[in-house]
């Protein structure tokens, strides 16, 4: 095994902790719901940007590169002053949409460039404009602005004309799993020198204000052997010491990680002298008594005061480590001797890292693919974030502060007080979401089984944990409410993890899938019995996810008291039991008593199959015959069925809902073969319009789908039109027709009209945070790609279609699934004159040798052009272009060889290595 992987399996086996430190804190904690103890609930302007120099987190910390141990008692992370700002960069800016932006988004520029899944090495690279910030005119630019206006971005503000600023890079290296050597450098890119004061910071995370029983911790200034070195030390009770290094002759500046309660609140009374932005106040204002003379605190910083010449660099070395870690090495007896150690551990973290990912990332990428993929999984592993939220303490409020208004016990999350997160997630953004979401979360683990199984499967199963999935089995969709819907993907995420593990590792972890899958009984029952309002099968789901989809908004009352019977929500759990029927097959390999409950899964499956055709008995389909797509129908009080004859994702998530199954395989299940066998002959009018094992395909393989192979062929028709869905840069949320022939519907006596919008959504419709209507979104472009290698599997190379149509050029699905890869990629690979899809017509990102190829992963992409949308570090889902990536690679490595993921596509029978 490779060094990190010696490392993962001492961390999987519990042998050495070697993930106890990591990239764990968020890079924002203000303007959340936990930091919320409002009586109307608006987050964003409770707890602002503006105090959170000054004020105490009560649940978790933010910070620029930060990290922290598992538990975050212990923080550290970079600040910054250009000499011109008003207060220390300690953490990242943005706004949010009643602000004037689209939705919550950094109005900064940071990028992660390496991370290892043992967080052994870790680098990032954060742009400081050497102007005064423009936190004034970000405000009053994107103020004066709408949704039909493009957001006021901060190159647009001229703050890097000239290239007045500074690349600011931080690396992270353990020497061993709780001593880390830290480096950081900064590169002044103008060609004038300037000014930069540098603040590696460390600090206590604030317990001991709302906990009673908690004892405050402290820092001193420590003693060190060599000189031309400094030390703090941190102690606390129960958790041992550690000591932070410093090199050079640094002022350490101490204070109290406290709120400066006499600044937020106006003349309020501090607890202690020295408060949390008291380190801010001596380097800014030059206040001399705003730190603690005596060197104690609970938050410190060594000070480096540079004036780095003109494309010159200045480069710190810092070092962090336990107590006892230290007993072989500490203390180092010279500066040299410190800084040598230090770098030693740097070349040999490095030289590691890039022997792991030669393993990850085939061979035959490209250099420019290479580098998308390896910064898009080190964006994976930075979006790692402690996030501890105990919602009955956040709804009852602290005993040593005044109750929170009585308007919150009945309000948002009020009905999930057994809620008790207190873990290192997964984020879709550290920044603008830094909590968890659930069916994110769920894509998430693709890309992180790729490099640690182990950490993706143990995401899926704590949010299926009792103190995280409701007790009548809802899992919590996200914090802004818990109680929203998101589409069920878990236990597809849990079977493609297991096999993506047991193609890798050669052994597959059936305990892993075992223990998913009864939790997932109870999530499947939850949907059953509280999302089928009529008990016929069609699914009415809210939003799920997909926000402004839609004609109305799904989480609201309808136009006459109707309610919506959706071709996703439906889709989505025809889906879900295909996903449950091939876990319980798998898992019956061994035990024959799953073929039971497959058995069930499968009836669950006709059913809801037979109900997407016939929607309550009363011959209203949702799929439409006479156009060949699904579409929503609305359903009336008298009892009349509206189709929404509008062409958008929602008509092609029925092709999720498919999988294949091995003749050989069924011939090893009786049991389960004689239940489907009885429902072949004895109910046809179940099944006809569906694939439901009926018919052989290639190698004897049967299919189950919502779709049958006509039925296929005509989504597909609409699906890969380029006057449809079909784009250079992946499929579009919403069909391009819709440009120039808005879709208009009239229920209620007024019109109700969708338009394509390939961009940014032009109005507020149901929050506006996102759009779904005409964007590229990488998550259902995944589970597209997927499905159709799935249908290639049992079709073959005889059934081909069409590409584009109208074209004459004809396709199997997997050439087609391998296209619509290839047009994803496009969105981050460069063109044949060097600029990126993603970065649009910003001149800087295009042509900037200290731009170009760095890689921000947005929420999702604009449906015409490729460039990057929403939020711009949402590595989250869009991660899973690495995937699409490595399947690239390997397909093309085997040179037109054909399912190379077939021993992921497969159920996996694996005990013995996969070939």
């Amino acid at each position: 095994m490779k060094a990190e992987e010696k490392r993962l399996e001492q961390a999987r086996k519990r042998e050495k902790d070697w993930k106890l430190w990591g990239c764990y804190v968020s890079e924002r904690a203000w303007g959340t719901v936990r930091e919320d103890y409002s009586a109307d609930g608006a987050a964003w302007s409770y707890f602002p940007f503006e105090q959170a120099k000054s004020k105490a987190f009560r649940w978790n910390e933010d910070g620029i590169a930060g990290i922290c141990d598992r538990r975050q008692r212990i923080c550290f992370a970079l600040s910054l002053w250009n000499g011109k700002d008003k207060f220390l960069k300690e953490r990242l800016f943005g706004l949010g949409g009643n602000e004037g932006n689209h939705g919550e988004d950094v109005k900064e520029y940071y990028f992660y460039l390496d991370n290892t899944p043992t967080h052994s090495y870790m680098k990032f690279l954060y742009k400081y404009p050497q102007r005064e910030f423009p936190y004034d005119k970000l405000h009053e630019e994107n103020a004066k602005r709408d949704k039909t206006d493009a957001e006021y971005e901060l190159l647009d503000t001229g703050i890097f004309d000239d290239n007045k600023y500074f690349d600011v890079f931080i690396e992270y290296a353990k020497a061993e799993n709780d001593d880390i050597c830290i480096k950081i450098t900064a590169h002044n890119r103008g060609d004038e020198a300037a000014p930069l004061h540098v603040l590696p910071t460390v600090w206590f995370r604030n317990r001991w204000s709302w906990y009673e029983k908690s004892s405050k911790p402290q820092m001193k200034r420590a003693r060190v052997k060599a000189h031309g070195l400094s030390a703090i030390e941190l102690s606390e009770e129960k958790n041992g010491d550690y000591r932070l290094y410093c090199e050079g002759s640094s002022q350490l500046l101490f204070t109290e990680n406290e709120t400066n309660y006499e600044k937020i609140y106006n003349g309020g009374e501090n607890k202690s002298k020295y408060v949390k932005d008291g380190i801010n106040d001596f380097v800014v204002e030059n206040k001399q008594d705003a730190i603690n003379p005596d060197q104690t605190g609970t938050k410190a910083a060594a000070h480096y005061n540079f004036e780095i010449s003109a494309h010159s660099s200045e480069t710190i070395y810092l070092r962090l480590f336990s107590q006892p870690s230290a007993v072989s090495r500490q203390p180092f007896e010279s500066y040299d001797e410190f800084i040598e150690d230090c770098e030693n551990v740097f070349v040999q973290r490095i030289k590691e890292a890039d022997e792991f990912y030669a393993d990850i990332i085939p061979e035959n990428l490209s250099d420019d693919a290479n580098n998308v993929m390896r910064q898009s999984l080190a964006g994976m592993l930075w979006s790692k974030q402690f996030y501890h939220y105990v919602v009955k303490t956040w709804l009852e409020g602290d005993s040593t502060f005044p109750p929170p208004p009585k308007e919150r016990l009945t309000g948002r999350n009020s009905e999930w007080t057994h809620l008790y997160n207190d873990d290192v997630l997964s984020m879709p953004d550290k920044w603008e979401y830094p909590w968890y979401a659930a069916w994110d979360l769920a894509f998430h683990c693709i890309s992180l089984a790729l490099v640690d199984s182990d950490f993706a499967k143990r995401q899926l199963i704590l949010l299926l944990r009792e103190w995280y999935m409701h007790p009548n089995g809802q899992i919590p969709a996200y914090e802004w409410a818990f109680s929203d819907v998101n589409p069920p993907v878990h236990a597809w995420a849990a079977l493609r993890i297991y096999q993506i593990e047991a193609k890798r590792r050669g052994v597959a972890d059936r305990d892993f899938l075992e223990k998913v899958f009864h939790k997932l009984l109870l999530n499947f029952t939850w949907w059953v019995n509280r999302k089928d309002e009529e008990g016929n099968n069609v699914f009415e789901g809210g939003f799920l996810g997909l926000d402004n989809i839609g004609v109305f908004d799904r989480n609201m009352k309808l136009p006459l008291g109707g309610h919506l019977e959706q071709s996703d929500g439906t889709s989505w759990m025809a889906m879900f039991c295909l996903n449950m029927l091939a876990i319980a097959l798998e898992l019956a390999k061994t035990d024959n008593v799953y073929e039971d409950v497959a058995s069930k899964f499968f009836e669950h499956f006709v059913y809801i199959s037979d109900a997407m055709n016939n929607v309550g008995n009363e011959n209203t389909e949702l799929w439409s015959e006479r156009d060949g797509f699904y579409y929503d129908v609305l359903h009336l009080p008298d009892r009349r069925n509206i189709p929404i004859r509008l062409r958008s994702m929602v008509g092609l998530i029925p092709l999720f809902a498919v999988e294949t199954l091995e003749e050989k395989s069924l011939e090893t299940l009786p049991e389960f073969k004689k239940r489907t066998d009885w429902f072949i002959k004895n109910r046809p009018d179940l099944i006809d319009d569906i694939a439901c094992l009926q018919a052989s395909g290639e190698h004897g393989r049967r299919l189950l789908a919502l779709v049958n192979p006509e039925r296929l062929r005509r989504i597909l028709r609409t699906m890969l039109a380029e006057t449809e869905f079909l784009s250079d840069y992946g499929i579009r949320a919403l069909s391009r027709h819709y440009k120039s022939n808005p879709y208009t519907i009239d229920v209620d006596g007024k019109n109700h009209v969708v338009e394509y919008e390939p961009g940014e959504s032009r109005s507020g419709l149901f929050g506006g945070n996102s759009n779904w209507r005409g964007p590229v979104w990488f998550p259902v472009n995944f589970l597209l790609i997927e499905s159709l290698q799935k249908f290639d599997f049992y079709l073959g190379e005889d059934f081909k279609v069409e590409f584009p149509t109208g074209s004459e050029k004809w396709m199997t699905l997997w050439e087609v699934s391998q296209e619509l890869q290839k047009r994803l990629s496009n969105i981050f690979l460069k063109d044949n004159s060097g600029s990126r899809a993603v970065y649009g017509n910003i001149e800087k990102f295009q042509t900037d040798e200290h731009w170009h190829d760095y890689i921000l992963f947005y929420e999702y992409f604009h449906g015409d052009k490729g460039c990057g949308l929403g939020a711009s570090h949402q590595t989250g889902w869009t991660g899973l272009i690495a995937k699409m990536l490595q399947q690239t690679g390997e397909y093309e490595g085997e040179k037109g060889g054909r399912y190379v993921e077939t021993a992921d596509l497969k159920t996996a029978d694996v005990e013995e290595p996969i070939e």
